[in-house]
């Protein structure tokens, strides 16, 4: 008897992970650092949260189905504010908010694949673009980004068959932290439009770019959603990751066949936390800036104290918005080193043989690290327990 999609494909890797501390005990003089997800911990700003109640008791729709697309005014207000940001023409025509990021990839999948065709994905690629790859019948080609972490355009182009339907990239990357540059991302996306396919940008973790301004222009040409499909989240921006609110900015005809897969899937996306998010870019612009230097006060901890660990033999591949990915000096697979860490460290991460095809081999040797929940002196402590491991 065949298997079944899903059960031909891998369990999901931070549920995976939290298996391994079933059974295991952490004194209060040294407890658990989880650096396994990158997801915040802290609850919304209280004005939000706030907005939130104010929307349960007094907005009758907030309890109802809404369009399927999303809330309007949510929909105009993230098309104006990525104008903003871009300097390009965004209409609310060509946005839709999905059930979180997750959602917005399987949506946008499902409009541009059938069964049998092929989606490029830079490794160490994230692994829920791959799952639901997986689960779609699509297949996967791999893209090695090689000891850069960045994706060679020219390497695209030799993968690219009759069968290719998109290139997927993350910016911020997750789960390497590295950033595209602006000419990368054109490159691919000038590839894309040579072959006809679609460039899939997932710019989840884009409010915590190192860059100030707009980290592309893509948005800037005429014909952008010809070729560009732009995914975003509010989740890591304003803490409402238990909201699930994503969106896809992308053509008005392929709106039309991504609302067939949203009406099926959940019909709607929350109304709460859609008017969480609104509330959020009305109000919450100058904290979101705050949050964003905190992220990258944290990213220079990582890298201003990792020559403890260098000198160790620890390599430091990349380090951005809410990752750095690393590479160990041990023998062992970070797949058997992983599980380990947790009993013996007491640390909770991802190992690299989570991000990328079972027979690339480089990602025994890679750990991804997500830093964002800890403050300089938590990361402090991670380095001291990383650096007192043995081979």
């Amino acid at each position: 008897m065949a298997l079944t999609r899903t059960q031909s494909t891998f369990a999901p890797p931070v549920m995976e992970a939290r298996r391994w501390l079933d059974g295991v005990a952490f004194m209060q003089s040294r407890p658990l650092i989880n650096v396994s997800q990158a997801a915040p911990v802290e609850p919304p700003v209280e004005g939000m949260r706030q907005a939130m109640a104010d929307a349960a008791l007094r907005h009758d729709d907030a309890h109802l189905y809404g369009p399927v697309l999303g809330m309007p005014a949510l929909r105009r207000a993230l098309a104006d504010r990525t104008a903003q940001i871009y300097g390009g023409q965004v209409g609310p025509g060509q946005v839709a908010i999905t059930s979180g990021c997750n959602q917005a990839f399987a949506a946008v999948i499902s409009t541009l694949c059938a069964e049998g065709d092929e989606v490029i994905l830079p490794t160490p690629w994230y692994f829920n673009h791959k799952m639901w790859l997986d689960m779609t019948g699509v297949r996967s080609v791999a893209l090695p980004t090689g000891a850069t972490l960045l994706p060679d355009p020219e390497e695209a182009a030799r993968l690219i068959t009759p069968r290719t339907r998109a290139i997927a990239l993350v910016s911020p990357n997750n789960p390497a932290g590295v950033e595209y540059p602006e000419a990368l991302l054109q490159a691919f996306f000038d590839l894309a439009r040579e072959h006809g396919i679609a460039l899939i940008l997932d710019e989840t973790y884009r409010d915590f770019h190192s860059v100030s301004g707009a980290p592309h222009r893509l948005f800037q040409d005429p014909d952008w959603d010809a070729t560009l499909i732009h995914l975003y989240s509010f989740s890591k921006a304003y803490r409402l990751t238990g909201h699930r609110v994503g969106a896809v900015i992308t053509g008005p005809e392929r709106l039309a066949e991504i609302e067939k897969f949203l009406d099926t899937v959940a019909i709607c996306p929350g109304q709460i936390g859609q008017y969480a998010a609104l509330w959020g870019m009305q109000n919450l612009q100058d904290w979101l800036a705050g949050e964003r230097q905190e992220i990258l006060r944290r990213r220079a901890a990582i890298e201003a104290g990792f020559p403890v660990l260098a000198a160790r033999g620890w390599q430091l591949l990349g380090a951005g918005a809410y990752f750095a990915y690393m590479a160990h000096p041990f023998a062992q697979s970070s797949g058997d080193l992983a599980p380990a860490m947790v009993r013996d460290q007491g640390i909770l991460c991802l190992p690299g043989t989570m991000f990328c095809p079972q027979e690339d081999p480089t990602g025994a040797r890679h750990l991804r690290i997500a830093f964002a929940n800890l403050d300089a002196a938590g990361i402090g402590t991670l380095y001291e327990r990383l650096a007192a491991m043995q081979g």
